[in-house]
Protein backbone atom coordinates (compact mmCIF):
# COMPACT_ATOMS: atom_id res chain seq x y z
CA UNK A 1 0.00 0.00 0.00
CA UNK A 2 1.47 3.60 -0.79
CA UNK A 3 2.69 5.60 2.35
CA UNK A 4 0.22 8.18 3.55
CA UNK A 5 1.00 11.85 3.59
CA UNK A 6 1.29 13.81 7.12
CA UNK A 7 0.25 16.88 7.67
CA UNK A 8 0.78 18.78 11.04
CA UNK A 9 -2.35 19.64 13.70
CA UNK A 10 -3.59 22.82 14.82
CA UNK A 11 -1.88 23.73 17.72
CA UNK A 12 -5.04 23.17 19.94
CA UNK A 13 -5.56 19.34 20.68
CA UNK A 14 -9.23 17.95 20.72
CA UNK A 15 -11.12 15.71 22.71
CA UNK A 16 -13.07 13.61 20.33
CA UNK A 17 -14.61 10.17 21.57
CA UNK A 18 -15.06 7.83 18.72
CA UNK A 19 -18.66 7.17 18.07
CA UNK A 20 -19.35 3.35 16.78
CA UNK A 21 -18.22 2.01 13.98
CA UNK A 22 -20.59 0.02 11.48
CA UNK A 23 -19.10 -1.73 8.69
CA UNK A 24 -18.68 -4.80 8.12
CA UNK A 25 -17.12 -7.80 5.99
CA UNK A 26 -19.77 -9.40 2.92
CA UNK A 27 -20.31 -12.77 2.44
CA UNK A 28 -17.72 -12.91 0.24
CA UNK A 29 -15.17 -11.85 3.52
CA UNK A 30 -14.64 -15.61 5.29
CA UNK A 31 -15.35 -15.20 9.11
CA UNK A 32 -12.13 -14.45 11.23
CA UNK A 33 -11.73 -17.38 13.68
CA UNK A 34 -10.37 -16.82 17.05
CA UNK A 35 -7.02 -19.13 15.82
CA UNK A 36 -6.50 -16.12 12.73
CA UNK A 37 -6.51 -13.49 15.25
CA UNK A 38 -5.44 -12.68 18.73
CA UNK A 39 -8.46 -11.76 21.14
CA UNK A 40 -9.08 -8.11 21.87
CA UNK A 41 -11.78 -5.54 22.08
CA UNK A 42 -11.33 -2.06 22.45
CA UNK A 43 -14.18 -2.12 24.78
CA UNK A 44 -15.54 1.37 25.86
CA UNK A 45 -13.91 4.12 23.00
CA UNK A 46 -14.60 7.04 25.49
CA UNK A 47 -16.38 9.96 25.26
CA UNK A 48 -19.83 10.82 25.94
CA UNK A 49 -23.18 9.69 24.57
CA UNK A 50 -24.34 13.42 23.55
CA UNK A 51 -21.20 13.77 21.72
CA UNK A 52 -20.88 10.67 19.55
CA UNK A 53 -24.91 11.56 18.62
CA UNK A 54 -23.79 15.16 17.66
CA UNK A 55 -21.06 13.72 15.81
CA UNK A 56 -23.42 11.58 13.89
CA UNK A 57 -26.06 14.01 13.73
CA UNK A 58 -23.65 16.45 11.52
CA UNK A 59 -22.10 14.06 9.59
CA UNK A 60 -25.80 12.08 8.80
CA UNK A 61 -27.00 15.68 7.93
CA UNK A 62 -24.05 16.91 5.91
CA UNK A 63 -24.27 14.13 3.97
CA UNK A 64 -28.09 14.48 3.54
CA UNK A 65 -28.13 17.78 2.39
CA UNK A 66 -24.98 17.27 0.08
CA UNK A 67 -26.69 14.36 -1.69
CA UNK A 68 -30.14 17.15 -2.12
CA UNK A 69 -27.25 19.86 -3.54
CA UNK A 70 -26.07 17.18 -6.61
CA UNK A 71 -29.65 16.25 -7.43
CA UNK A 72 -30.74 20.00 -7.37
CA UNK A 73 -27.27 20.93 -9.31
CA UNK A 74 -28.49 18.56 -11.83
CA UNK A 75 -32.05 19.35 -12.30
CA UNK A 76 -30.61 22.73 -12.60
CA UNK A 77 -28.76 21.49 -15.40
CA UNK A 78 -31.43 19.79 -17.16
CA UNK A 79 -33.91 22.92 -16.57
CA UNK A 80 -31.12 25.11 -18.67
CA UNK A 81 -30.84 22.70 -21.33
CA UNK A 82 -34.83 22.66 -21.80
CA UNK A 83 -34.87 26.75 -21.52
CA UNK A 84 -32.35 26.60 -23.99
CA UNK A 85 -34.37 24.28 -26.07
CA UNK A 86 -37.92 26.35 -25.62
CA UNK A 87 -36.81 30.07 -26.39
CA UNK A 88 -35.38 28.51 -29.66
CA UNK A 89 -38.91 27.38 -30.54
CA UNK A 90 -40.25 30.69 -29.33
CA UNK A 91 -38.20 32.69 -31.55
CA UNK A 92 -39.35 30.82 -34.42
CA UNK A 93 -43.22 30.92 -33.63
CA UNK A 94 -42.51 34.11 -33.35
CA UNK A 95 -41.30 34.83 -36.73
CA UNK A 96 -43.67 32.80 -38.33
CA UNK A 97 -46.70 35.04 -35.97
CA UNK A 98 -45.06 37.88 -37.20
CA UNK A 99 -44.98 36.69 -40.99
CA UNK A 100 -48.50 35.89 -41.00
CA UNK A 101 -49.47 39.35 -39.68
CA UNK A 102 -47.63 41.13 -42.03
CA UNK A 103 -49.17 38.71 -45.11
CA UNK A 104 -52.35 39.96 -43.83
CA UNK A 105 -51.42 43.66 -43.72
CA UNK A 106 -50.05 43.36 -47.16
CA UNK A 107 -53.73 41.58 -48.36
CA UNK A 108 -55.72 44.35 -46.58
CA UNK A 109 -59.08 43.37 -44.70
CA UNK A 110 -61.06 42.29 -48.38
CA UNK A 111 -58.61 40.62 -49.45
CA UNK A 112 -61.02 37.13 -48.30
CA UNK A 113 -64.20 38.48 -49.28
CA UNK A 114 -62.69 39.72 -52.69
CA UNK A 115 -61.51 36.48 -53.33
CA UNK A 116 -64.64 34.82 -52.66
CA UNK A 117 -66.55 37.04 -54.79
CA UNK A 118 -64.03 36.56 -57.73
CA UNK A 119 -64.72 33.15 -57.76
CA UNK A 120 -66.46 31.75 -61.44
CA UNK A 121 -68.40 28.81 -60.30
CA UNK A 122 -69.89 27.89 -57.14
CA UNK A 123 -67.62 25.23 -56.97
CA UNK A 124 -64.79 27.60 -56.90
CA UNK A 125 -66.43 29.39 -54.24
CA UNK A 126 -66.45 26.28 -52.08
CA UNK A 127 -62.69 25.60 -52.80
CA UNK A 128 -62.00 28.93 -51.96
CA UNK A 129 -63.82 29.34 -48.76
CA UNK A 130 -62.32 26.18 -47.32
CA UNK A 131 -58.52 27.36 -48.25
CA UNK A 132 -59.80 30.39 -46.24
CA UNK A 133 -60.88 28.21 -43.72
CA UNK A 134 -57.25 26.26 -43.50
CA UNK A 135 -55.27 29.51 -43.59
CA UNK A 136 -57.46 31.11 -40.91
CA UNK A 137 -56.68 27.66 -38.70
CA UNK A 138 -52.81 27.72 -39.77
CA UNK A 139 -52.76 31.14 -38.06
CA UNK A 140 -54.81 30.24 -35.08
CA UNK A 141 -52.84 27.17 -34.40
CA UNK A 142 -49.17 29.36 -34.62
CA UNK A 143 -50.81 31.78 -32.39
CA UNK A 144 -51.86 29.03 -29.83
CA UNK A 145 -48.40 27.00 -29.73
CA UNK A 146 -46.77 31.03 -29.70
CA UNK A 147 -48.63 31.41 -26.21
CA UNK A 148 -47.89 27.75 -25.19
CA UNK A 149 -43.99 28.48 -25.21
CA UNK A 150 -44.39 31.81 -24.30
CA UNK A 151 -45.96 29.79 -20.99
CA UNK A 152 -43.33 26.79 -21.01
CA UNK A 153 -40.34 29.32 -21.06
CA UNK A 154 -42.03 31.31 -18.01
CA UNK A 155 -42.84 27.96 -16.01
CA UNK A 156 -39.07 26.59 -17.32
CA UNK A 157 -37.99 29.85 -15.70
CA UNK A 158 -39.60 29.70 -11.96
CA UNK A 159 -38.43 26.30 -12.09
CA UNK A 160 -35.15 26.96 -12.75
CA UNK A 161 -35.40 29.97 -9.69
CA UNK A 162 -36.83 27.77 -7.43
CA UNK A 163 -33.50 24.73 -7.78
CA UNK A 164 -31.27 28.13 -7.40
CA UNK A 165 -33.00 28.56 -3.78
CA UNK A 166 -32.54 24.65 -2.88
CA UNK A 167 -28.94 25.11 -3.88
CA UNK A 168 -28.58 27.82 -1.76
CA UNK A 169 -30.71 25.88 1.09
CA UNK A 170 -28.78 22.85 1.42
CA UNK A 171 -25.49 24.64 0.54
CA UNK A 172 -26.30 26.64 4.38
CA UNK A 173 -27.42 23.15 5.48
CA UNK A 174 -23.72 21.89 5.25
CA UNK A 175 -22.16 24.94 6.61
CA UNK A 176 -24.55 24.80 9.41
CA UNK A 177 -23.59 20.88 9.81
CA UNK A 178 -20.44 21.57 9.80
CA UNK A 179 -20.17 23.92 12.12
CA UNK A 180 -22.32 21.45 14.43
CA UNK A 181 -19.55 19.16 14.13
CA UNK A 182 -16.89 21.04 14.76
CA UNK A 183 -18.46 22.99 17.69
CA UNK A 184 -18.67 19.73 18.96
CA UNK A 185 -15.19 18.41 18.20
CA UNK A 186 -13.81 22.51 20.47
CA UNK A 187 -16.28 21.16 23.36
CA UNK A 188 -14.16 18.21 23.65
CA UNK A 189 -10.82 19.62 23.05
CA UNK A 190 -11.77 22.54 26.29
CA UNK A 191 -12.46 19.38 28.34
CA UNK A 192 -9.27 17.83 27.51
CA UNK A 193 -7.61 21.10 28.39
CA UNK A 194 -9.12 21.25 31.65
CA UNK A 195 -8.09 17.79 32.24
CA UNK A 196 -4.41 18.62 32.26
CA UNK A 197 -3.60 16.46 29.56
CA UNK A 198 -3.15 18.78 26.85
CA UNK A 199 1.35 18.57 27.46
CA UNK A 200 1.37 15.04 26.96
CA UNK A 201 -1.11 15.11 23.62
CA UNK A 202 0.85 17.55 22.39
CA UNK A 203 3.89 15.57 21.63
CA UNK A 204 1.91 12.41 20.86
CA UNK A 205 0.60 14.64 17.80
CA UNK A 206 3.51 16.22 16.98
CA UNK A 207 3.91 14.46 14.25
CA UNK A 208 0.95 12.47 13.65
CA UNK A 209 -0.04 10.27 10.52
CA UNK A 210 -3.41 11.22 8.99
CA UNK A 211 -4.90 9.34 6.27
CA UNK A 212 -6.09 10.77 2.95
CA UNK A 213 -3.07 9.63 0.38
CA UNK A 214 -4.49 9.71 -3.29
CA UNK A 215 -3.13 6.76 -4.58
CA UNK A 216 -5.89 4.20 -2.51
CA UNK A 217 -7.81 1.62 -4.43
CA UNK A 218 -11.22 2.52 -5.50
CA UNK A 219 -13.83 0.80 -4.04
CA UNK A 220 -17.01 -0.19 -5.54
CA UNK A 221 -19.76 1.99 -4.32
CA UNK A 222 -22.69 1.01 -2.20
CA UNK A 223 -26.03 0.62 -3.78
CA UNK A 224 -28.49 4.43 -3.28
CA UNK A 225 -31.99 5.10 -3.82
CA UNK A 226 -32.99 6.03 -7.33
CA UNK A 227 -32.70 9.69 -6.00
CA UNK A 228 -28.95 9.17 -4.80
CA UNK A 229 -29.58 8.80 -1.41
CA UNK A 230 -28.57 6.72 1.18
CA UNK A 231 -31.76 3.74 1.91
CA UNK A 232 -32.13 2.76 5.67
CA UNK A 233 -30.73 -0.22 6.76
CA UNK A 234 -31.06 -2.22 10.11
CA UNK A 235 -28.50 -4.25 12.05
CA UNK A 236 -29.85 -7.35 9.71
CA UNK A 237 -26.79 -9.42 8.45
CA UNK A 238 -24.17 -11.62 10.42
CA UNK A 239 -21.20 -9.87 11.86
CA UNK A 240 -18.85 -12.03 10.19
CA UNK A 241 -15.94 -10.75 12.50
CA UNK A 242 -15.25 -12.80 15.89
CA UNK A 243 -18.10 -9.99 17.71
CA UNK A 244 -20.30 -12.10 15.95
CA UNK A 245 -23.96 -10.34 16.50
CA UNK A 246 -25.60 -8.70 13.24
CA UNK A 247 -24.52 -5.44 11.27
CA UNK A 248 -25.98 -3.62 8.53
CA UNK A 249 -25.77 -4.66 4.49
CA UNK A 250 -23.45 -1.43 3.68
CA UNK A 251 -21.03 -1.90 6.79
CA UNK A 252 -20.66 -5.37 5.32
CA UNK A 253 -19.92 -3.89 1.84
CA UNK A 254 -17.45 -1.57 3.76
CA UNK A 255 -16.18 -4.46 5.49
CA UNK A 256 -15.89 -5.84 2.11
CA UNK A 257 -14.26 -3.55 0.17
CA UNK A 258 -11.48 -2.85 2.62
CA UNK A 259 -10.65 -6.85 2.50
CA UNK A 260 -10.97 -6.63 -1.24
CA UNK A 261 -7.83 -3.74 -1.17
CA UNK A 262 -5.37 -5.75 0.99
CA UNK A 263 -6.88 -4.90 4.70
CA UNK A 264 -7.29 -8.31 5.99
CA UNK A 265 -5.82 -7.93 9.63
CA UNK A 266 -8.14 -8.46 12.91
CA UNK A 267 -11.52 -6.25 12.56
CA UNK A 268 -14.14 -6.40 15.47
CA UNK A 269 -17.77 -4.24 14.43
CA UNK A 270 -20.53 -5.55 16.72
CA UNK A 271 -20.84 -4.47 20.08
CA UNK A 272 -24.17 -4.98 22.25
CA UNK A 273 -23.29 -2.44 25.31
CA UNK A 274 -22.54 1.46 24.90
CA UNK A 275 -23.99 4.11 22.54
CA UNK A 276 -22.70 4.98 19.11
CA UNK A 277 -23.10 2.71 16.01
CA UNK A 278 -21.51 -0.11 17.26
CA UNK A 279 -24.69 -1.67 18.39
CA UNK A 280 -26.34 -0.59 15.44
CA UNK A 281 -23.85 -2.84 13.51
CA UNK A 282 -22.96 0.81 11.69
CA UNK A 283 -19.31 0.38 12.71
CA UNK A 284 -16.08 -1.57 12.74
CA UNK A 285 -12.59 -1.35 14.63
CA UNK A 286 -9.20 -2.64 12.53
CA UNK A 287 -6.66 -3.65 14.54
CA UNK A 288 -3.38 -2.12 13.28
CA UNK A 289 -1.57 -4.83 14.37
CA UNK A 290 -1.25 -8.58 13.11
CA UNK A 291 -2.06 -10.05 16.03
CA UNK A 292 -5.28 -8.02 17.07
CA UNK A 293 -5.16 -4.65 19.36
CA UNK A 294 -2.58 -3.69 21.49
CA UNK A 295 -0.44 -1.03 22.29
CA UNK A 296 0.71 1.66 20.47
CA UNK A 297 1.20 0.90 16.82
CA UNK A 298 4.58 2.22 15.35
CA UNK A 299 6.56 1.57 12.03
CA UNK A 300 4.54 -1.11 9.45
CA UNK A 301 1.60 -1.31 11.82
CA UNK A 302 1.02 2.57 12.10
CA UNK A 303 1.56 2.44 8.34
CA UNK A 304 -1.32 0.03 7.80
CA UNK A 305 -3.75 2.17 9.95
CA UNK A 306 -2.26 5.28 7.46
CA UNK A 307 -3.38 3.12 4.67
CA UNK A 308 -6.31 1.79 5.86
CA UNK A 309 -7.52 5.66 7.60
CA UNK A 310 -6.78 6.73 3.42
CA UNK A 311 -9.07 4.14 1.74
CA UNK A 312 -12.09 4.87 3.60
CA UNK A 313 -11.25 8.90 3.22
CA UNK A 314 -10.71 8.33 -0.51
CA UNK A 315 -13.97 6.14 -1.04
CA UNK A 316 -16.24 7.94 1.32
CA UNK A 317 -18.78 8.94 -0.82
CA UNK A 318 -18.76 5.25 -2.56
CA UNK A 319 -19.40 3.86 1.11
CA UNK A 320 -21.04 6.15 2.80
CA UNK A 321 -18.71 7.22 5.55
CA UNK A 322 -19.92 8.77 8.55
CA UNK A 323 -16.19 9.43 9.99
CA UNK A 324 -13.20 7.71 10.10
CA UNK A 325 -10.97 8.07 13.52
CA UNK A 326 -7.01 7.19 13.53
CA UNK A 327 -4.10 8.30 15.50
CA UNK A 328 -5.89 10.77 17.38
CA UNK A 329 -7.17 12.25 14.56
CA UNK A 330 -10.83 12.10 13.37
CA UNK A 331 -12.00 12.93 9.76
CA UNK A 332 -15.58 14.09 8.70
CA UNK A 333 -17.04 14.65 5.15
CA UNK A 334 -17.84 18.01 6.54
CA UNK A 335 -14.30 19.24 8.51
CA UNK A 336 -11.62 17.09 6.94
CA UNK A 337 -9.20 15.89 9.88
CA UNK A 338 -9.65 17.45 13.33
CA UNK A 339 -7.37 16.45 16.24
CA UNK A 340 -8.80 14.04 18.25
CA UNK A 341 -7.88 12.30 21.85
CA UNK A 342 -9.67 9.82 24.28
CA UNK A 343 -10.59 10.58 27.43
CA UNK A 344 -8.36 8.15 29.09
CA UNK A 345 -5.17 8.46 27.31
CA UNK A 346 -5.03 4.54 25.98
CA UNK A 347 -4.13 3.36 22.61
CA UNK A 348 -7.98 2.38 23.09
CA UNK A 349 -9.59 5.70 23.43
CA UNK A 350 -6.71 7.28 21.30
CA UNK A 351 -7.36 4.72 18.31
CA UNK A 352 -3.26 4.23 18.33
CA UNK A 353 -3.96 0.33 18.31
CA UNK A 354 -6.73 0.50 16.03
CA UNK A 355 -9.09 2.39 13.03
CA UNK A 356 -12.47 3.54 14.21
CA UNK A 357 -15.02 3.19 10.84
CA UNK A 358 -18.96 4.43 11.12
CA UNK A 359 -20.69 4.77 8.15
CA UNK A 360 -24.43 5.97 7.38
Amino acid sequence: MPAVATVRPAARTAALIAAGLALALGAALAPFSAASAAPGDVGDEGGTPALRAQLEAASKGYLDAKTALDRSVDRQKKLAEQLTTTEGQLTERSDKVAEIAAQAYRGGRLGAASALLNSGSPAGFMDRAAALDAVAANEERALRDLRTTRDEVSKTKQALDVEVQEQRKQVAVMAKRKEQAERSLTVAEERAERAERAAAQERASRTPARGGGSSSPTAKPAPRNANGSWPAESCSVNDPTPANGCITPRTLHALNQAKAAGFTRYVSCYRAGGSGEHPKGRACDFAAQKNGFGGVATGGDRTYGNNLAAFYVNNADRLAVLYVIWYKQIWLPSSGWRTYSGARGDPSSDHTNHVHLSVY
